[in-house]
């Protein structure tokens, strides 16, 4: 059986799918004129919906929630920073929607490659710093507890829907 930050970190594997298949549609952006609408529309969908509503929200709403106790005994706690580079993270999609709205493909790609890097990096902090100070600090009564939340908000449409999606961008970036 996964624990909790293990789902996570499978979550985060998606992610980065995403991100190489945005970078590949980058590079060709850079080379082409017209903008592919429709896989930047899906690419903002998956990253708001999946990455950021189902993901992010099992960060903030209950893991960082856990490690934010008084009772958790970390010798530094870096959700903050976590929740602070979702927030920009946030921004550069943001900045990514206005971008397509406009038809500003310079500004599409400079959003969508900071997205891209920032994630890249987040997702190696939370996978190689945070997630194991978790599993060391939580007790094992937390972990479940923890465990049991993000089974209840595992949606298997919703999951299939956007590994569909992440499969088909990842089929169009080539």
């Amino acid at each position: 059986m996964k624990t909790a930050t293990e789902m996570l970190s499978d979550e985060h594997r998606n992610i980065l799918r995403l991100i190489d298949a945005m970078l590949e549609k980058c590079d060709q952006l850079e080379n082409k004129k017209e903008i592919d609408r429709a896989f930047f529309e899906k690419a903002i969908d998956f990253i708001r919906n999946y990455a950021d509503k189902f993901h992010h929200a099992k960060e903030e709403d209950i893991l960082f929630k856990e490690l934010c106790k008084d009772t958790v005994e970390m010798h530094c706690n870096p959700t903050e920073q976590m929740r602070y580079e979702h927030d920009t993270g946030r921004g550069f999609v943001r900045g990514m929607e206005e971008a397509l709205n406009k038809n500003d493909k310079k500004k599409l790609i400079k959003n969508a490659r900071d997205y891209a890097e920032l994630l890249q990096q987040h997702i190696y902090k939370e996978d190689s710093i945070l997630y194991p100070m978790a599993e060391d600090a939580l007790p094992g009564k937390t972990k479940k507890s923890i465990l049991d939340k993000f089974k209840k908000l595992e949606n298997k449409k919703t999951i299939g829907k956007y590994n569909s999606i992440l499969k088909e961008l990842e089929k169009t970036s080539k």
